[in-house]
């Protein structure tokens, strides 16, 4: 049985007009360390779309350069990109084999990407993704509720938090907004 690689934790946050996107920087083979300062979120379209991705490392960048790809063929509309990465990731046969989740933002929309032909927007101002997600998630929600913190200062914050609990989330965080 082969390690299983992890690539964790991925958080989008939406507060007063703009987006942040945050990830961690902890790739685990198994119960090792392999990478602490890996990139998950990436801004493109000269920065005015997010991308962060968890699951296995090769298939989320394959996944990543899919979604470029798309981007650029609907000239950057965030939805019709989603939708078309989604139909084609669930029938291609090489695509179809791929174990990771997508985030993707704009100024309007936040998606999350799925194998499984999702593209879910969120009815909240936050979602995440990975292992530590469901942390950062709740950590995000206490913050948008109990402060008044920038949304790149909550997706920090809360990574930060995810990383004190989830063993496959590190401190190495990465934060990319748009205004």
């Amino acid at each position: 049985m082969s390690a299983k690689i992890r690539s964790t934790t991925v958080i989008a946050v939406r507060r007063n007009g703009k987006v942040a996107m945050a990830g961690d920087g902890q790739v685990t083979m198994g119960e090792t360390v392999m990478k602490s300062n890996a990139r998950k979120v990436r801004a493109i379209r000269d920065g005015s779309i997010l991308v962060g991705f968890a699951g296995a490392t090769a298939d989320a960048f394959t996944l990543f350069d899919h979604f470029e790809e798309k981007i650029a063929e609907f000239q950057g509309d965030l939805t019709r990109a989603a939708v078309e990465l989604a139909k084609a990731w669930r029938t291609d046969r090489m695509l179809r084999k791929l174990e990771a989740l997508l985030l993707v933002a704009d100024r309007e929309k936040t998606l999350l990407i799925s194998g499984t032909g999702d593209v879910i927007e969120p009815a909240g101002a936050v979602i995440a993704i990975g292992s530590g997600g469901n942390y950062a998630y709740s950590a995000a929600l206490a913050y948008l509720d109990a402060t008044d913190l920038s949304a790149a200062e909550i997706a920090r914050r809360s990574l930060e938090i995810a990383a004190g609990i989830c063993i496959y989330t590190n401190d190495k965080i990465l934060v990319e907004e748009i205004a």
